[in-house]
C-alpha cells in the first residue's frame, strides 16, 4: 500500500506528468511533447488577385506550336504517323548538337510530361535514355525504322534488356 502511494506521488511530481495536465488541447495530436512552429501565411498581394503571374507560368508549362505539332504527329493514338515501340528513332538533342539512336522501348503518355525511352547497345554495353518531347534541349525526333510486321505484342518492351539479340533482330529487320 505504501509503495503504491509512493508510486502515485513520484508520477505526479514528474515533468511529462505536469506538461500533460497544463496544456488542455495538444498542438500536435500525435505526441505531447512535440513541438509544432507556427505556420507563415504568405500574404495574399493584389498581383495575385488579379491574375498576375498565371501567364508566365503557362508559358513555361505549355507548348510551343512547333512541339505541339511533333506531339499530335507523334504521340496521338490516331495519328498514322505515331511512334510505336519497337521503332527505331533517332532523337537529336539541341543542347550540344548531339544524335542518339536506338530503338524505342516505352512510351509514357502524360500531356506536357510526355516521354519516351530509347534503348543502344555500345561497345556491349546497354545504354538507355530517356527524353521528353516537351523539353526545350530537343530538337527532332526521326523515326528510321517501323518496327516489324507492323506493330509489337507489348506496349513496353523492357525484356529487350535481358535479351540484346533480340534487339539486333529488330534492329536488323528480322522477325
Amino acid at each position: 500500500m505504501l509503495s503504491n502511494l509512493w508510486r502515485v506521488s513520484v508520477r505526479t511530481m514528474s515533468t511529462a506528468a505536469k506538461t500533460a495536465s497544463t496544456s488542455t488541447t495538444p498542438v500536435y495530436p500525435f505526441s505531447k511533447t512535440a513541438l509544432i512552429p507556427n505556420q507563415v501565411v504568405a500574404p495574399i498581394t493584389p498581383k495575385l488577385r488579379e491574375g498576375k503571374g498565371i501567364m508566365q507560368h503557362l508559358q513555361k508549362t505549355l507548348f510551343t506550336p512547333e512541339k505541339a505539332k511533333m506531339m499530335e504527329e507523334l504521340f496521338s493514338r490516331k495519328s498514322p504517323k505515331q511512334l510505336q515501340p519497337g521503332s527505331i528513332v533517332t532523337v537529336l538533342s539541341e543542347q550540344a548538337p548531339t544524335t542518339f539512336t536506338g530503338v524505342l522501348i516505352a512510351i509514357r503518355r502524360r500531356g506536357p510530361d510526355t516521354s519516351i525511352r530509347v534503348r543502344n547497345i555500345l561497345q556491349r554495353t546497354g545504354v538507355e535514355m530517356q527524353f521528353f518531347p516537351n523539353s526545350p534541349h530537343l530538337k527532332e525526333i526521326k523515326v528510321l525504322k517501323t518496327p516489324p510486321k507492323g506493330r509489337m505484342r507489348r506496349a513496353k518492351l523492357f525484356y529487350l534488356r535481358d535479351s540484346p539479340e533480340k534487339m539486333s533482330m529488330l534492329a536488323g529487320g528480322k522477325n
